[in-house]
């Protein structure tokens, strides 16, 4: 991810529908994110009966999440929230793949929007930076939501 995020046009959030699911595994991280997106999307309108927040055990379940939250909160769009660090092992890379291709297929499969706000970081430094740190990855996230959110209320049938 570029460290020269673009300049988002103002979106009327009032309307938007939004649904969060978020990461329980490594939670001082990730809740750091969600706290970064909730007050980005607050402060950009979106009504506190609009925002929808689960949480789940880690990034690989989070696919089974946005699309059972798709189902069942009808969101213009979800943001999905974890952080996964290098190990030892390449499971790092498993799950953050499986995570990625299932955010997309949950996606293009039911034409709902859903941000892929999963840190992968090779240091447990590099992931505090962006989600305690100064690279505000929550505002990123929440920015892409409203953008793609406004977007799907536009041209959605």
């Amino acid at each position: 991810m570029s460290l020269a995020a673009p300049a988002q046009p103002a979106v009327d959030a009032a309307p938007l529908r939004v649904a969060v699911a978020a990461a329980q595994f490594n939670a001082e991280l990730v809740d750091a994110l969600l706290g970064r997106v909730l007050d980005r999307l607050r402060s950009a309108g979106v009504p506190a009966d609009q925002l929808t927040v689960e949480r789940v055990p880690g990034s690989h379940e989070l696919p089974v999440a946005a699309q059972l939250l798709v189902g069942a909160r009808q969101p213009d769009v979800v943001v999905a929230l974890g952080v996964i660090i290098r190990g030892d092992t390449l499971h790092y890379q498993l799950v953050a793949d499986a995570a990625t291709t299932g955010l997309m297929n949950v996606a293009l499969g039911s034409g709902v929007p859903v941000i892929n706000g999963v840190v992968v970081a090779e240091t447990p430094d590099q992931a505090r930076a962006r989600c305690l740190g100064e690279i505000d990855r929550g505002a990123e996230f929440a920015d892409a939501a409203l953008a793609m959110g406004a977007l799907r209320r536009r041209l959605a049938p």
